[in-house]
């Protein structure tokens, strides 16, 4: 089993099977809280539709196109962050990220999303990373500008979120630019 210890309190796992029940609770007990921004909390009623999820992970690391994390804070089930599909053609790849709100403002996500960020760049070595948030989720927002990324644009109704469109924020990292904020 992968891990990537952050801190003394934060690690990063490879999703597995033997996950889905934790991160069903967490996704089951805060439903509310990620239905605002995330379109597949609906999808997601029962403990087999996260095992369908993680599989899908799976297959996603397999095909070596980007991989998710779980997130643990304290031994705790606290949010995911992954690679949406890796575009290795251009050396680019976006991030994506939700947290269980009892975990919001911990700076968990940060730390999560920087680490990522990092491995894209020095491990994959790709030239651009980007982080889309919808436009007024300003918490999730906030992550990729402590981080130093630029933001670029705004993308009009880019994602249909259960009865309406959401417009995204695009922010960008490129690789000569990380190591240069280091």
């Amino acid at each position: 089993m992968f891990k990537c210890i952050i801190d003394e309190n934060i690690e990063l796992r490879l999703l597995e099977t033997t996950h889905a029940e934790e991160i069903f609770k967490s996704i089951d007990s805060c439903r509310n809280h990620l239905r605002e921004w995330l379109p597949f909390v609906d999808g997601t009623k029962t403990i087999e539709d996260t095992k369908k999820f993680i599989d899908m992970t799976k297959e996603q690391f397999v095909s070596n196109s980007g991989f998710q994390s779980g997130i643990w804070y304290k031994g705790v089930f606290a949010g995911i962050i992954g690679y949406h599909k890796v575009d290795w053609n251009n050396k680019s790849v976006s991030i994506g990220y939700w947290l269980d709100e009892r975990y919001v403002g911990k700076r968990i996500m940060t730390k999560a999303c920087r680490k990522f960020v990092d491995y894209a760049f020095n491990n994959l070595k790709l030239n651009r990373v980007e982080i889309r948030c919808g436009e007024n989720n300003y918490k999730s927002r906030a992550i990729p500008q402590k981080i130093g990324f630029s933001e670029e644009g705004l993308i009009r109704d880019a994602e249909w979120l259960y009865d309406h469109y959401v417009n995204h924020i695009v922010y960008g990292m490129l690789a000569d630019e990380w190591v240069r904020g280091k």
